[in-house]
């Protein structure tokens, strides 16, 4: 049996009621594993100043590998938020989330099985902005006013919207690379070059490119991302694996969560070159914190997704069975997985995950 070092972050909120959820599903599974604890998030900022101290990311460079609780981002700080710093300081270019049925959950859909990539790193959310009224904003649009002949109103805001070879490349590369290991049959690259011919065309040039080395093995496709919307809500069931840039990819993660139930059920990982960081997609919920209330299930697939990521294949399916199980039979749920949300026979955070530990064969 392999040794595996993981870094834990619990988080603050609701986080480190749900990390620990996780990691005592993770514990009951005997495998080799040794957690290493570290802090992030508002708790962090009162005893090292800063939401994201230094050690916390040395741990996962050493461990190159971590999961975390969802994280509150902070007003008044250096940067936007932890989970941005995060995928930037360690080139976390893919978002990985899967979008799968469990029967049990409430939802218009049955039987989705989809899995968003996204890429991390470029596009609007590169944060290349420039405020209303300063003058160097004012300067950017006298030079792009000259340099592309277009009218800008002088009280605008700015931002510009970076997409490389070689970030698209790699995202789209990953997409296909997933889709093999994993059984998948196609990849849909998603985008708007039909308006913007030059950033977006690019994107689906490179895609296309990629493609081509994947030619009998994976089918590709290509859709233009307000059509994809109303495909996904149409018939989903035409789609598999969608590769997408960064705004296209948060937007339609979300979309593809709400097919399966919401985002309490959706599971995500920011992987980069031999590093990855593993957490559920929704937030850190500051008002129910330490209330024993919310449903682990997201985190819990989160650390299936990790443990498929460090090779224990056997274990990540068990555990997904035995989650699967518990939501299927809908007695020790949390109360946004009943039919009726008042539900009193609804249990806790910590009972839902008892449960699943008693389900694991």
């Amino acid at each position: 049996m392999s040794k595996h070092n993981i870094t834990l972050i619990p988080g603050d909120g609701i986080g480190p009621e749900l990390a620990d959820a996780a990691k005592r599903c993770v514990d009951a599974l005997s495998l080799d594993i040794k957690w290493e604890v570290v802090p992030a998030g508002l708790d962090a900022i009162e005893k090292y100043k800063t939401p994201l101290p230094a050690h916390t990311l040395d741990s996962i460079r050493k461990n190159k590998v971590a999961i975390k609780g969802p994280i509150t981002t902070p007003v008044g700080t250096g940067f936007r938020s932890v989970n941005v710093e995060l995928r930037k300081t360690l080139d976390l270019y893919a978002c990985l989330r899967p979008c799968k049925t469990y029967k049990g959950v409430r939802s218009k859909y049955d039987n989705i099985d989809l899995v968003i990539v996204r890429e991390n790193t470029e596009d609007l959310y590169a944060g290349i902005e420039f405020e209303k009224g300063l003058q160097d904003t004012k300067d950017l649009i006298v030079t792009l006013e000259k340099m592309s002949q277009k009218k800008i109103k002088p009280n605008s805001a700015i931002s510009i919207k970076p997409i490389s070879v070689e970030g698209t490349k790699r995202i789209v590369k990953f997409a296909f690379e997933y889709a093999l290991k994993n059984n998948r049959k196609k990849v849909t690259a998603v985008h708007k070059a039909n308006i913007m011919k030059f950033t977006d065309g690019l994107f689906l040039e490179v895609a296309r490119d990629v493609a081509k080395g994947y030619e009998g093995r994976i089918a590709f496709e290509a859709r233009i991302v307000d059509n994809m919307c109303m495909q996904l809500v149409q018939k989903p069931e035409d789609y598999d694996v969608l590769v997408l840039p960064n705004l296209y990819g948060d937007i339609i993660s979300d979309l593809a969560a709400g097919l399966i139930g919401g985002l309490g059920v959706a599971p995500g990982a920011n992987i980069g070159n031999g590093i990855a960081v593993f957490e559920p997609t929704h937030g850190s919920a500051p008002k129910y914190k330490g209330m024993n209330k919310t449903n682990p299930t997201a985190i819990i697939l989160s650390a299936v997704l990790m443990l498929k990521y460090i090779g224990e294949e056997k274990a990540a399916n068990r555990l997904d069975s035995a989650v699967a199980s518990v939501i299927a039979e809908g007695k020790f749920v949390t109360y946004d997985l009943k039919s009726d949300r008042n539900d009193p026979t609804a249990v806790g955070t910590k009972e839902m995950a008892d449960a699943i530990i008693k389900k694991i064969k």
